[in-house]
Formats: C-alpha cells, structure tokens, sequence
C-alpha cells in the first residue's frame, strides 16, 4: 500500500511539473468519456431497448416510389390508399398519415408546427391511449372521408390530445 500512495505522489508531483501535458491527457480523458456515453446512450434508445409499440417488429411504412417523375418517396393519397387497401394481401390492418405543417393560433403568435393527419386505427396500431375520453371515431376518419388532424400536447400534468375538424 506504501508503494501505490509513493506513485501516486509522484505522478502528482510530474503532473504540476508539465501543465500543458495535465492539461492535454485531462482533455483527451473528457473528449473520451463524454464521446463514449453518447454514442452508448444512441445505441441504448436506438438498439438495446424494444421500441415503445406492441409488436414493432411487424410495423412497416407503406411508401410510393415513382423515380421517373423525380418522386423517390411519398405519402399515398386517400384514394390510392384504399386502391392499396382493397390489393392488400399481407398486412394485418392498415392506416393513412399523411405529414403536414399547421399553424397553431390561440396564443400571442401563431406558430408553425410539424404534425400528422392520420387515421385512429394508427393510434390502435401503435398502442395509443388517450387520458380521457376516446382517440378518435372511426366513421370520422374512414379513407373516404376527411381525416382529422390531431395534436399530442406536453404539458407539466402530461400530455393532451386535441382534434379538431380542419
């Protein structure tokens, strides 16, 4: 024990001796541990821990690949979904979503959000429950008739879900 607190000091003791290198070698050991827990904590949410969904293994997104109008990802349409729905052969259940920007009024000034119009079934699918009340009613969101866009609000009590007819 008398020989390890003896190296302790003298590392001590060349360390003050050399500021630039104390300096470098504590750098380099913060670089290190701060790069390593990040890419530990991507790996952690993206890789080791299921995905917050029933069954994400048998989730998949539908898309419509048209390269010779230059359209190498988009959303179906509603009648192109059902065209897709009526054909479909291999999935369980099926919805529409479509992503859209929305400008949130009621407060001081009108904001520019990202969102989603879908279908409830998505919400089905993907486990959702609301707080209170129901998610949304079938007949209104059936592809043959307007969706409704919905909002997910986090708030310090949790979170909210508005829907309003657009």
């Amino acid at each position: 024990m008398h020989t390890l607190f003896q190296d302790l000091r003298f590392a001590l003791r060349t360390l003050r001796k050399n500021m630039m290198l104390t300096l470098v070698i504590v750098a380099s050991l913060a670089i290190g541990i701060g790069a390593n827990s990040a890419i530990f904590s991507v790996v952690d949410a993206l890789l080791l821990r299921p995905l917050p969904y029933p069954e994400p293994d048998r989730l998949a997104a539908v898309w419509l690949h048209s390269p010779a109008i230059g359209i190498l990802r988009d959303w179906p349409s509603p009648g192109q979904y059902v065209d897709i729905q009526n054909e479909n052969h291999s999935f369980e259940r099926m919805a529409l979503a479509q992503s859209r920007t929305f400008i949130l009024t009621g407060r001081e000034q009108p904001e520019r959000i990202d969102g989603v119009r879908t279908q409830s079934s998505l919400l089905e699918m993907l486990g959702a429950k609301p707080l209170l009340g129901v998610c949304c009613c079938r007949k209104r969101t059936s592809p043959a008739k307007r969706m409704w866009p919905f909002s997910v609000n986090r708030s310090g009590d949790g979170y909210s879900i508005r829907t309003r007819e657009s």
